[in-house]
């Protein structure tokens, strides 16, 4: 599409445009050798330019179409060609439902081979995961309660030094759970 240009004493100027949604351009000045951007040519290095030259068939090849060879023809079976379209097209599916019968057949042995696999090895791997989540459950229970009695023991050394005059009632409580805690770790300590 051209630009429409104006030109009167002040200048060259593009004519004003109407937008699609009604609205108006205002007109622009522009100064002598002006090109409009959609009408500057494309650049084309000199590979582009090359490859765009160079004819799309190797040479002496042409476009025309060669005539067909009645060698080609005979390779077909004769019972194919004597067979009418429909015929053919029940052959072909009838050889595609017994690819997709045999297909399915397999499909349907994996999976049931999956199925028997997985039985086996997840009740291994579930005997081995409630194994190793209960030696660490008590694992963390045995650390627990280490750093409990070592609470105690502080609480008891503090008291005996005398930086605690008075414990409090939650401090006496705390001071006599030790012996539990103590018989606790020996039972978790046998269990490990």
């Amino acid at each position: 599409m051209a630009t429409p240009y104006v030109t009167d004493e002040s200048g060259k100027y593009i004519a004003a445009t109407q937008r699609p949604d009604g609205t108006w351009r205002k007109q622009r000045k522009v100064k002598e050798g002006y090109v409009p951007q959609e009408e500057v040519p494309v650049y084309e290095n000199k590979y582009v330019k090359f490859f765009k030259s160079k004819p799309s068939l190797p040479p002496g090849l042409s476009h025309a179409e060669p005539p067909a060879n009645k060698t080609q023809q005979s390779t077909k079976p004769e019972t194919e060609t004597t067979l009418s379209k429909s015929v053919k097209r029940n052959m072909k599916r009838k050889e595609k439902r017994k690819q997709e019968k045999g297909e399915l057949e397999a499909v349907e042995e994996t999976r049931q081979d999956m199925e028997k696999i997985s039985i086996s090895e997840n009740v291994v791997q579930k005997d081995k995961v409630n194994s190793e989540n209960a030696d660490a459950e008590k694992a963390k229970k045995l650390k627990n309660l280490r750093k409990k009695l070592r609470q105690v023991e502080d609480l008891q050394q503090k008291i005996d030094s005398g930086e605690i005059k008075q414990p409090s009632k939650e401090q006496l409580e705390k001071l006599a759970r030790r012996k539990a805690l103590e018989e606790e770790i020996e039972d978790l300590e046998l269990d490990l």
